[in-house]
């Protein structure tokens, strides 16, 4: 990498930093936008559903690409790319007149935002020094849950006030304020590759990985039981293992697999997943219990969230530069067993549980996560030879939209089965049992959640933290 002012990169940094977060923020505004658009465009909750189902297809689809194009490219030129995608598919999106015309805009945009998250990743980590990536991680974490914590609140009052194309407006205009700035301080300070592109391998990880997420996202709706989502997993899960079979083979991989013989980069991409799964679900079964469980407003269920994911966002910057000075296990010991406190606090939520008490615990699980997410992910790719920078950003950026899917499907799963179980068995019809229903269906879930960050929370313990950079690079294949 070229010699870089102090100055310089850290516009550089703003830049990608601003732009990933325009992306986040687009993918969180679905959720509270979709009843608006299905009145304005006369559409079915189904057929609606797709602008989320499609844009997390294509953008799942393409991550696993932009390990190739970050080594194939420099960062300028995949910059103005996937910055234009993504600006092209919001302004089509403002103006769309019809479902068909937005469901093409929702896949363009997907095309720059699953280039831009993994790029921004990568030329953030690859411009600071290995002593200083925790911090660099830190700034990347304000950004992952800033947008989300905005993003409900923002949409439900630019569609109160101006309808449902004001939040792709708005995002259209952050997007051209980024892009135009990008023009004038991104540079290109990455070396590339000659590689050739294995179209069989695209092949493959498109619908290897475009079956998974879609059997995931289907299962939230139809079940697990459903012979669409039995067949797409296991379809989508036998061509996945075809695909990983072919990179392994591969003298220039699509994604080089061979990363995982790095035992610390396995550990923390695993563990990050599961706990990826932790923070998906919570996010999703907390305003369900508000509303369902507490008998409580949309506006509260989503508020509750906020002071959680601002904790998250402001405390990502500190636990870089802890992790910087002291390590992993500092942060991660500490933080898993409050997360796995919290967590089982939030298994005995029940009608009567004060809502303060909930924005609490969850605030305070949110805090933990924290300690836990940024440095578990820096010490993976830190293990790493520069290299492979590229493909381990891609690869946990892969893990991170399957965990999306996992957790959401899994956790609306759990909970419809145990909240079917218990209604039926307390009275079919009464408003009250359907409601004591749902919180426990919730309960169930955050039982399950706690599970999978306890064994998150060994497969870190498993981590050798005080072995050299060079001696696990020399563990890889």
């Amino acid at each position: 990498m070229k010699d870089i002012s102090l100055r310089k990169r850290n516009a550089i940094i703003i830049v990608m930093l601003s732009s990933a977060f325009v992306a986040l923020l687009n993918q969180t505004l679905l959720n509270t936008a979709l009843p608006a658009i299905i009145t304005g465009l006369e559409i079915t909750e189904t057929t609606a559903q797709w602008l989320i189902t499609g844009f997390m297809l294509v953008n799942g689809i393409m991550i696993p690409l932009t390990a190739f194009l970050m080594d194939r490219y420099h960062t300028r030129p995949l910059y103005i790319f996937s910055m234009s995608a993504f600006l092209i598919g919001s302004i089509i999106a403002a103006l769309s007149p019809s479902f068909t015309i937005l469901m093409i805009a929702r896949v363009i945009q997907a095309i720059g935002a699953g280039i831009l998250m993994p790029l921004m990743q990568f030329t953030v980590f690859t411009l600071f020094p290995s002593e200083k990536r925790g911090f660099a991680m830190g700034l990347t974490g304000i950004v992952a849950q800033a947008a989300p914590a905005i993003g409900p609140t923002l949409t439900g009052l630019l569609i109160d006030t101006f309808g449902w194309r004001a939040p792709f407006l708005v995002v259209a205009i952050i997007a051209i304020i980024a892009f135009i700035v990008g023009i004038i301080f991104v540079d290109s300070h990455n070396a590339t590759k000659p590689n050739k592109l294995d179209k069989t391998s695209v092949v493959y990880s498109t619908l290897g990985f475009g079956l998974m997420l879609y059997g995931f996202s289907s299962a939230g709706n139809l079940g697990f039981g459903s012979p669409i989502v039995i067949g797409s997993l296991i379809i989508g899960i036998i061509i996945v293992a075809i695909f990983v079979t072919r990179q392994i083979k591969l003298d220039t991989p699509l994604l080089n697999m061979r990363v995982f013989a790095n035992r610390t980069f396995a550990l923390s991409a695993f563990g990050s997943m599961l706990l990826f799964i932790g923070i998906v679900g919570p996010a999703l079964l907390i305003p369900m219990y508000i509303q369902t469980g507490l008998g409580l407003s949309a506006i509260l269920s989503g508020l509750v969230i906020l002071p959680g994911a601002v904790v998250n966002a402001i405390m990502s910057v500190y636990t870089g530069k802890i992790y910087d000075k002291y390590g992993l296990k500092v942060l991660a010991i500490p933080g898993f067993i409050l997360l796995i406190i919290m967590t089982i606090l939030h298994c005995f939520l029940t009608a009567d549980t004060p809502y303060w008490y909930v924005v609490i615990i969850y605030a305070v699980r949110m805090f933990a996560v924290a300690l836990i997410i940024m440095p578990l992910n820096t010490i993976g790719i830190n293990a790493l030879e520069p290299k492979n920078i590229s493909h381990g950003t891609a690869i946990i950026n892969s893990l991170r939209i399957i965990a999306g899917a996992m957790g959401t499907a899994i956790m609306i799963t759990i909970m419809a089965i145990v909240r079917t179980s218990y209604h039926g068995a307390h009275g079919e019809s009464q408003a009250a049992t359907l409601k004591h229903a749902t919180i426990v269906g919730v309960d169930a879930a955050f039982a399950f959640t706690t599970i999978l960050i306890v064994i998150g929370f060994i497969l870190t313990l498993l981590i050798r933290t005080k072995q050299t950079h060079e001696h696990e690079n020399a563990r890889e294949i």
